[in-house]
């Protein structure tokens, strides 16, 4: 868990039920689970599938050519033997020849501006040629511990605008040279997209009531993006960023109304740390209590043209987006998948009115315009099997009680007010549903729920189907088709993939984890997840890294990677003291790997990587590649 969602926590609790520390299992038992349809490949549930072939952990799968890497404690990036790995590029980094060289103290917000921003997460390479690329990057937020002397403790103005130039997107250009991918100052491409650039509002909420501000009045102009989780990449060659955990920016001195909806988000007078309400007055929530409604949202950047205006879509819903994982269908619509990355929260899918036109790319700008939101919701089979079948319920008004009656106005207001919207129709809660990806040909779709430690204790999220272990501390991912094999069909099957655990711990119990995992590959709270071209999905960690208790033998944060087919896991690299590892892409070739380090050594942990001595850590982007020139992975 990142500092920010400690401090959420403490300066927004939801509301709690008495604690609840039993082991709750209901029917199943770990004997139950790991002998069941539903253990590794669910050989019965996807009989008729590839992934059928799923056999015991300790097969040694052709996808999985690497000798795996043990757990670490030490302040390094530590990946196979046959491989190396380095940095591309580090918060700080200048964009620009103008720009003032990153300090380690003393930065500026005009210098920011200009520099690759702070903790990078998820992230995109566009290939223009073989030897030239972009690689869109987001900067998600910043810990001020790292970036100030006063550690946050006595944030000025101009304090606040720099790290408000630190969040948002960082849009690289990128040239191979000698062999390796290297940041081209001044490149053509070159820009930051921060918390202060216009933005467009597009689709049904464009213009709606609650949009408006004094300095918007129209509603369809926004300014800034911030806390820039994942991301999404589209065919049509644009960038998808994911406003996740937006609510902590907004508070008030004042006595601000605090309404319902404002709550389920999050939002209330104390924020959560960043103090940007104390300064900026467009954070304020007694000025200003509409301008909260305009983040929460996917927004769509053309990474090749440095001018253009980045478009909030507002037909994908507002939540607390992890990524936008987007799949043309076999009928040309186009399906996003999408998680609300939140205890109880929901899992959401996007299937676009209009269809793909691979013949014109212009056109195709336009999909996520318009299109139907819906909400999952799980059935657990009743045998007690961790499997079973699901629905995506429409959030469309005037369906599934979506009324006026039930305070929704309008699509716009389903829209705005998309947490809302699930409970009412009755969502499944889920263990924080994070990264979707999607398989590259087979018609199977997989998400982190990373942990939950409410699950079992809070009225609205009993322990059940996808999400089977009470005070869930180590994570589990899960997998559905879609029936028929369509992605825009409204019924699907599930299972889980895996459950995370630590069989050290806690052996022969469901929080062991499920059979695929050992003491040597076990890990705790999958986060970021991404398949390459030949189906292996790489799993990134971003959870507690004490390497005690619960997490005894777990090391720091790290990168592991699955055979869907058999459910072998490996781990392929570990990263320094205090980091999250996020953000992953490919070039096309597969020869080439970025992968993101997000905040090393946060809260003072001791991290000084990537520069060593007594620097100041700093997030980064690392290249791997392999000596023998090779497909990462095979």
């Amino acid at each position: 868990m990142s500092r920010f969602d400690r401090q959420d926590e403490l300066n927004h609790p939801r509301n709690e039920v008495p604690e609840f520390t039993q082991m709750v299992e209901k029917s199943l038992s770990r004997r139950r689970f790991l002998g069941g349809a539903a253990a590794l490949g669910a050989a019965a549930f996807f009989a008729t599938t590839p992934l059928s072939r799923a056999v015991a952990a300790a097969t040694s799968s052709p996808l999985l050519g690497f000798k795996p890497v043990a757990t670490s404690t030490d302040d390094a990036f530590i990946v196979p033997e046959g491989y190396k790995a380095e940095r591309l590029v580090s918060w700080g980094d200048v964009l620009f020849d103008a720009v003032p060289e990153f300090k380690d103290s003393g930065n500026t917000a005009d210098a920011q501006a200009g520099q690759f921003g702070d903790n990078n997460d998820g992230m995109s390479f566009f290939a223009i040629d073989d030897n030239n690329a972009i690689l869109a990057v987001n900067n998600e937020y910043c810990n001020y511990e790292l970036m100030f002397a006063h550690q946050g403790d006595n944030m000025s103005a101009q304090d606040v605008k720099y790290a408000q130039a630190a969040h948002g997107v960082s849009v690289l250009t990128l040239k191979k040279q000698n062999g390796r991918w290297q940041l081209v100052k001044d490149g053509k491409y070159n820009r930051r997209i921060h918390a202060n650039t216009p933005m467009a509002i597009s689709g049904p909420a464009k213009g709606h009531e609650l949009l408006k501000t004094a300095a918007d009045p129209k509603g369809e102009r926004a300014l800034g993006t911030f806390n820039n989780c994942a991301n999404g990449m589209t065919p049509w060659g644009t960038y998808l960023t994911c406003e996740e955990n937006f609510n902590g920016y907004f508070g008030s001195p004042g006595n601000a109304d605090i309404t319902p909806a404002m709550a389920r988000y999050g939002i209330g007078h104390e924020g959560a740390g960043w103090k940007w309400h104390q300064h900026d007055t467009r954070f304020d929530l007694a000025e200003n209590p509409n301008e909260p409604n305009r983040f929460g949202w996917v927004v769509e950047i053309d990474p090749k043209d440095p001018d253009s205006v980045p478009v909030k879509r507002t037909a994908l819903g507002r939540f607390k987006h992890e990524n936008a994982e987007l799949v043309i269908a076999d009928n040309g619509h186009v399906v996003v998948y999408l998680g609300d990355d939140e205890r109880g929260e929901h899992l959401y899918r996007f299937v676009s009115k209009g269809k793909y036109n691979p013949d014109n790319m212009a056109a195709n700008r336009e999909l996520l315009e318009e299109g139907t939101l819906y909400v999952a919701r799980f059935h657990a089979d009743k045998d007690g099997k961790l499997k079973g079948k699901g629905e995506w319920l429409e959030l469309t008004h005037g369906k599934n009680g979506l009324t006026a009656e039930n305070g929704f106005a309008s699509q716009a207001d389903i829209l705005i007010h998309a947490r809302m919207a699930a409970t009412q129709v009755g969502a499944t809660t889920m263990d924080r549903p994070e990264w979707v990806a999607a398989h590259p040909s087979e018609p199977v779709v997989f998400c982190t729920l990373t942990n939950n430690k409410n699950r079992g204790v809070k009225d609205n999220q009993p322990v059940d189907g996808p999400n089977p272990r009470a005070e869930n501390h180590y994570g589990q991912i899960l997998r559905w088709k879609p029936a028929g094999g369509q992605h825009t069909t409204n019924e699907f099957d599930w299972d889980l993939f895996v459950l995370a655990g630590n069989p050290t711990v806690h052996p022969g119990t469901l929080y062991a984890g499920s059979a695929n995992i050992t003491a040597d590959n076990m890990f705790n709270s999958p986060d970021g997840i991404g398949f390459d071209k030949a189906g292996r999905l790489w799993i990134q960690t971003d959870g507690n890294y004490s390497n005690e208790g619960n997490f005894a033998g777990q090391g720091n944060n790290q990168m592991l990677c699955a055979d869907p087919h058999t459910g072998e896991i490996k781990r392929f690299l570990t990263g320094p003291v205090a980091c999250e590892i996020t953000g992953l892409t490919f070039t096309p070739d597969q020869r080439t790997m970025f992968v993101g380090v997000q905040h090393p050594g946060e809260e003072m942990a001791g991290s000084h990587f990537p520069f060593g001595g007594n620097r100041t850590p700093r997030s980064s982007v690392m290249i791997i590649t392999r000596e023998d020139g090779g497909i990462i992975g095979a």
